[in-house]
């Protein structure tokens, strides 16, 4: 089951060409990610400083399909194609009124902070990213 989270197109995000600049895209994707932490009970925050755990990005890509402006809202789907014992896939979709404008992967790393050393996914996350697990 995806979840979604609502990203309003800011003027910042655009550059010369007045359309979002491609790295905002990365942007929406981690404002959905952190979403996806919050909105559920598992405050991102927490998952930093209290349970010490990050998720860095370790790869990334994005197909870009029509371009998006100023103003416009998009809804930001994410959804969990992988989890492996230390990481996980996210897959973004973003919509605009419901047409893609484009698709994203991010594999990210469960991290101690402490040490910045890969480490087994806890299983509170590892049960939240269960409930979000589709595979194409």
């Amino acid at each position: 089951m995806a979840f979604t989270s609502r990203i309003r197109v800011r003027f910042g995000d655009e550059d010369h060409a007045q359309i979002v600049y491609y790295p905002r895209f990365f942007h929406f994707f981690h404002c959905a990610f952190e979403d996806f932490f919050d909105q559920q009970g598992f405050p991102y925050r927490d998952c930093l400083d209290v349970d010490r755990i990050g998720w860095p990005a370790v790869h990334a890509e994005v197909d870009f399909e029509k371009p998006v402006r100023f103003g416009e809202e998009l809804d930001i789907e994410v959804r969990i194609s992988r989890i492996g014992g230390k990481s996980a896939t996210f897959e973004y979709t973003a919509l605009r009124g419901g047409e893609r404008v484009c698709r994203g992967q991010v594999v990210v790393a469960c991290m101690a902070m402490e040490t910045y050393a890969a480490r087994e996914i806890p299983d509170k996350y590892r049960a939240l990213f269960e409930r979000h697990v589709e595979t194409s």
